[in-house]
């Protein structure tokens, strides 16, 4: 690439400086459109006129509140974790962690001047301060934000088995991937960004095809739909439209949290539909269980025993529950109509066009990477002043070089985002759901507790998905 494209060089503190000028604009740009939101939630107190008789006083009023904790923790999340970005760029983090990972390699008897060894030490040492430093985030989110209005679902026990898990399986993926990287540009010649894309077209792949199968069921039980009413008429459904349905699972995400969801996956003829427990209405786990899972011969009494009394008491909270929350869920002419939205994206070939947006995202990054692969004033910006790691330019590169283009990027992704479930939510209308999607869309933004007033400026750069009002009202115009 030297051959042909040369980057002059420039002073290494003006272009530290241009970096950290440009996210710390770009944040208090964030920061601005989090204030104008924020003063929404705060001021907006009665329900929107289209929604009267449709969305309950104390719902609104709960979903209110739930909004403007979330909103004010974001604010101070976001702003302490600019902070500690800065001080990482400013003190050479980097170049820290680059030289820690030399020392513990040498310290195990490794060659220290073995760039892939190190560079995957570097990962695994990143990882962990990136994983210490979101923890504390993650914990008053989970167990405090969530806890308060009633979404979280996990013990303190199943949160650090969670995230324990999540950060092996991570690191069994990535650090593997970061040496062969190293390896490609090291043995790629002069065009070994084309080398690093196909490469990565072929990961994201094989990422695609083994997660659901191999690594989603590491953290989340999933099961096949019982058969009644409910499958039948999403086979019906797949079958009309020509969806090849290789399978049809339902996962259990209320273990977890009672936020709803659905999605499909899968390539070729074997795509395979989710649905979260907590999306159906009249789903029951237990039930599930007992009719596919055969009790093993040498579970004792005593544990039969005490399952029922913790059943029985989990029966006496339901009781006592409110009539909002047993109302929780859609039905099966909802969940139709959600399917029919989310079959619409495959029909549409939505999926299709956004993997070949990010393959030429991909490939525009790893072509910069190949011209700035030797750029001195990139490294030496960030504390590297005799070496030029390979990894440690092409996180520079990733994060930081390209962070204006992301930031553009991220916008229009957002703007064609929006079009497609537009164009999805008009495919469900034209399958005769538009009443029933309008009125799944209202329950489970109440289940889930969205705000349905938003400042226009904060929901056009931020909202990949239409809010609640605007969808309405393209259901109404469309059907």
């Amino acid at each position: 690439m030297d051959k042909y494209i040369s980057v002059p060089e420039v002073d290494e503190k003006s272009l530290l400086y241009a970096i950290l000028g440009f996210l710390w604009l770009n944040f208090i740009w964030e920061l601005y459109l989090s204030i104008r939101q924020h003063a929404v939630y705060r001021d907006a107190k009665e329900v929107p006129a289209e929604l009267k008789g449709m969305l309950k006083e104390e719902t609104f009023s709960k979903a209110r509140l739930y909004s403007l904790d979330k909103s004010s923790f974001s604010i101070y999340k976001e702003t302490l974790q600019m902070i500690i970005s800065t001080a990482f760029i400013l003190y050479f983090g980097f170049f820290h962690f680059w030289k820690l990972s030399k020392t513990a390699l040498v310290a195990m008897g490794f060659e220290g001047n073995n760039e892939i060894l190190q560079s995957m030490m570097f990962g695994l040492f990143t990882n962990i301060f990136s994983t210490i430093i979101s923890l504390p985030f993650s914990i008053y989110n989970t167990f405090v934000l969530e806890e308060k209005f009633g979404f979280n679902k996990q013990t303190c026990g199943f949160f650090i088995k969670d995230k324990i898990k999540a950060f092996v399986v991570g690191q069994i993926i990535m650090l593997p991937l970061f040496a062969a990287v190293v390896k490609i540009v090291q043995v790629g010649g002069e065009y070994f960004f084309l080398y690093l894309w196909l490469f990565a077209m072929m990961v994201t792949f094989f990422l695609l095809t083994v997660y659901p199968d191999y690594i989603a069921p590491l953290f989340d039980k999933y099961t096949a739909l019982p058969e009644g009413e409910l499958r039948t008429r999403i086979e019906e459904l797949a079958s009309n439209l020509k969806f090849p349905l290789y399978e049809l699972y339902v996962v259990e995400g209320s273990k977890r949290s009672v936020h709803s969801n659905a999605y499909f996956y899968g390539f070729f003829k074997k795509k395979r539909i989710v649905l979260f427990d907590t999306l159906l209405k009249d789903y029951t786990p237990i039930n599930k269980e007992g009719s596919s899972e055969k009790k093993s011969d040498d579970e004792s009494e005593e544990k039969e025993t005490l399952k029922k009394e913790i059943e029985q008491e989990e029966d006496k909270k339901e009781d006592s529950s409110t009539k909002e929350d047993d109302a929780k869920g859609c039905n099966n002419d909802e969940v139709i109509a959600v399917l029919g939205h989310e079959l619409g994206h495959w029909k549409l070939n939505h999926v299709l066009k956004n993997i070949i947006i990010m393959q030429v995202n991909l490939f525009m990054i790893f072509l910069v990477f190949g011209i700035l692969l030797r750029y001195q004033s990139m490294y030496r910006a960030f504390g590297f002043m005799d070496e030029q790691p390979i990894l440690i330019g092409f996180f520079i590169v990733g994060q930081f070089i390209f962070s204006p283009y992301n930031a553009v990027l991220g916008f229009f992704l957002t703007v064609l985002s929006r079009r497609f479930e537009f164009q999805a939510d008009a495919f469900a209308t034209k399958l005769g759901h538009a009443e029933a999607l309008g009125a799944a869309l209202i329950k489970l933004n109440s289940d889930n507790l969205g705000f349905p007033v938003n400042d226009p400026l904060y929901s056009m750069w931020h909202h990949s998905h239409p809010p609640l009002l605007e969808r309405l009202n393209a259901l109404k115009k469309t059907a």
